[in-house]
């Protein structure tokens, strides 16, 4: 059976690029972890899976375009590699939305987002089909959030160890830097969120303090949830 960095594709990072940065993450965190991901992203998705025909029916009547979209992402860094993989997400723009603008952040009150696509946004139901990526292990239930390849080179250029928040860590449906900020719109958004990116790295270096922000982290995504206070 091919293992998960096996099944994704690989760009060679540029030696400019190389991250040698102290990596907090005890491995037995890391398993205890996954066991988490895995029992949560299975409970999860069975939990959901009734409401994917009622949203896809909702995506189809609002706008034309497929149901899912499916787009390239940053994964772990394990030595000098990092990992890719197509994170799947309900569609929540028109369809070709970066036909003419080519690969740029969403922002808020983005025009390229559909009637339907709002709600999903700010519920964070358009995430659900994530559950999948969890349980292939190309992403965890919490940790840093995957940005885009193109995206995520110019900000290492830009930012002085942005590469080092995914080291060792797999990229997240939610995390402290998604619960805490909105999308990115500018470089000084991106440098905060690697602050809380970076703190919850090194919480796993004791068990009790990665718990604890574990637990912080679902209790506070489940309250956006609820209000409807995502992006």
């Amino acid at each position: 059976m091919k293992t998960a960095m096996m099944e994704v594709d690989m760009f060679i990072l540029q030696p400019e690029d190389k991250v040698d940065s102290l990596v907090f993450i005890q491995p037995h965190i890391s398993k205890m972890k996954r066991l988490m991901d895995i029992a949560g992203a299975g409970f999860g998705l069975a939990l959901s899976l009734p409401l994917f025909p009622l949203i896809a029916l909702a995506i189809k009547v609002s706008s034309p375009g497929s149901v899912f979209f499916c787009q390239e992402r940053v994964g772990h860094i394990e030595r000098e590699q990092i990992a890719t993989f197509s994170m799947i997400k309900f569609r929540t723009m028109c369809q070709e939305a970066e036909a003419k603008t080519g690969a740029v952040w969403a922002s808020k009150d983005d025009p390229r987002l559909t009637t339907v696509g709002c709600f999903l946004r700010k519920t964070r139901l358009d995430e659900l089909p994530q559950f999948i990526n969890v349980l292939k292990g190309e992403m965890s239930l919490i940790g840093p959030r995957p940005e885009r390849p193109c995206i995520a080179k110019k900000l290492e250029d830009a930012i002085p160890f942005y590469l080092e928040r995914t080291k060792g860590l797999r990229p997240g449906i939610t995390g402290l830097a998604q619960v805490n900020q909105g999308y990115d719109e500018s470089l000084d958004d991106v440098r905060s969120k690697l602050a809380y990116d970076l703190a919850y790295s090194m919480s796993f270096s004791h068990a009790h303090c990665w718990l604890k922000m574990e637990l912080g982290i679902v209790f506070k995504t489940v309250w956006i949830m609820v209000t409807g206070r995502g992006q």
